[in-house]
């Protein structure tokens, strides 16, 4: 159904969504994509590299499966998000909304680590996907995430509207980092449902269902100077519009 109606939209690319919502054979993947005209971009993968060796193992276990789907189909774009400190679906606190120092660096020298390993073992390259309710959130820890990796493995996804929902400014990242945004994800979220989720405090999966997350032109960011900055760089880049529904039904 989804392939179908993206196809229907007019959408020429897709993502492989959560692992295992694809078929995972790539002959199978490659009939369904070609039979509605659509090609590849990339695939994601949640990873809590701040809790150390354990997880970057579990990381590059997981990353090699999809790595190995995303090339057979000719894509080389990894997008990898960070743990969150909530349950997706209850909103629960599931560990700190702060990591210390150690922590930080096992997140930072973990990324590098990963990216190099996927880059010189898939050709792959690895884009992190700042996310509410993680530790790499607001536009400040989006910015020394980018001063502490390395840009030769690391590089942004940026999900415009996880950074608005943070109350940041997705203009001036593109600004600071040109030569780090190399995908995008674009959607918006609405300043007053916002201003709610702030004042009560609420989780991700509180707001979700809130209306937080609105389709375009409906929110924040401004979709037209944005993508006007995303022009201006010297990056062939795949824009992927999606809009956050869990844990909606």
């Amino acid at each position: 159904t989804y392939l179908d109606e993206i196809a229907q939209a007019g959408y020429t690319h897709t993502e492989l969504g959560p692992s295992g919502f694809m078929p995972q054979d790539p002959e199978q993947l490659r009939d369904e994509l070609a039979a509605r005209d659509l090609t590849l971009c990339g695939g994601t993968i949640f990873a809590g590299l701040h809790r150390g060796a354990p997880a970057l193992d579990e990381a590059v276990e997981a990353c090699g499966r999809e790595s190995r789907l995303l090339t057979a189909l000719g894509a080389r774009h990894l997008v990898l998000l960070p743990e969150q400190y909530t349950d997706m679906h209850t909103g629960a606190a599931t560990q700190s909304g702060e990591i210390d120092r150690e922590q930080w660096k096992n997140l930072t020298t973990g990324y590098d680590q990963l990216g190099k390993h996927l880059l010189e073992e898939y050709g792959v390259d690895l884009v992190f996907h700042p996310h509410a309710d993680t530790h790499v959130d607001t536009q400040e820890r989006v910015e020394r995430f980018l001063s502490d990796t390395d840009p030769r493995y690391v590089n942004l996804c940026l999900d415009t509207g996880h950074i608005s929902y943070c109350d940041g400014d997705n203009i001036a990242i593109v600004g600071r980092f040109p030569e780090r945004i190399r995908y995008v994800h674009l959607k918006q979220v609405d300043p007053a449902v916002r201003d709610r989720v702030r004042a009560e405090k609420l989780s991700l999966a509180e707001a979700v269902p809130l209306g937080v997350m609105v389709e375009p032109p409906y929110g924040e960011p401004a979709m037209p100077p944005l993508l006007d900055a995303l022009a201006r760089l010297d990056t062939d880049l795949f824009t992927v519009v999606e809009q956050d529904l869990y844990p909606v039904e």
